[in-house]
């Protein structure tokens, strides 16, 4: 068996946990992620979608435990997919997803160096899947971050990689962004951030438009109810702001 490759015998549990994902039953398809990885640490598969779902499901923790217990999972699991096949989108992606995550919960410093190594992670994806929405939409919300950074952001990340953010524009993190919407148009999360993005570029027009394209979708999760919500106020905004 090529290293990384699934075996026969962890297809059906694979099979199991792909349905489990795909119905939004995040918890019980890592648990079978796991279970193939107990079993195969080097199925390639299963490590990119365990630290996938250890992003998602850490993110929804309101405690700073929980959260960097997931996202310590997500990292080591995103490595080990990483070491079986760097070249690979995915794998990239992961560590891009699970380095952001990291950051979430580092002091200052180390924040900084985590989004600034999410970028390469990225780009590598993006450079082997064009067509990558979550990559593209990590890109967004990295160039958003970098082009919003307070002052005392602006001076550290000067100082620890020399300006590496001047590349990033509001209008880059839109084009990203769209580009993330196009390759996957049933994801409200990456029409929420387009139209933050467009809000901030005072883009008025193109914000309406993107939340009422969010509030026709189907929603599955408590997630995406919420995000709904969120897409409903801002419009209501953004109308009561343009009768002004």
């Amino acid at each position: 068996m090529a290293k990384g490759e699934p075996a026969a015998g962890y297809e059906q549990l694979l099979q199991q946990a792909r349905q489990l994902l795909n119905s939004y039953k995040d918890s019980e398809a890592l648990q079978l992620y796991e279970q193939v990885i107990s079993l195969a640490p080097d199925n390639y598969e299963a490590l990119c979608k365990a630290s996938f779902l250890h992003c998602r499901i850490g993110d929804r923790y309101s405690d700073e435990t929980s959260k960097i217990n997931h996202f310590l999972k997500a990292k080591q699991y995103a490595q080990q997919a990483y070491a079986l096949n760097p070249d690979d989108a995915e794998s990239n992606y992961v560590m891009a997803l699970s380095t952001g995550y990291e950051a979430m919960v580092a002091g200052p410093r180390q924040r900084l160096i985590d989004i600034n190594e999410v970028k390469s992670f990225v780009d590598a994806a993006l450079a082997r899947d064009n067509r990558h929405a979550g990559a593209w939409h990590l890109m967004g919300r990295w160039y958003f971050k970098m082009a919003n950074l307070n002052l005392a952001e602006k001076i550290a990340s000067k100082m620890l990689f020399d300006g590496v953010c001047g590349e990033a524009t509001n209008e880059a993190a839109a084009k990203a962004l769209e580009n993330a919407v196009a390759y996957a148009p049933n994801n409200i999360q990456y029409y929420y951030d387009l139209a933050c993005v467009y809000a901030e570029m005072k883009d008025a027009s193109s914000c309406r438009n993107t939340l009422q394209k969010a509030i026709s979708l189907n929603y599955q999760t408590t997630e995406e109810l919420e995000l709904s919500r969120r897409c409903k106020l801002m419009l209501q905004a953004q109308q009561k702001q343009q009768k002004l």
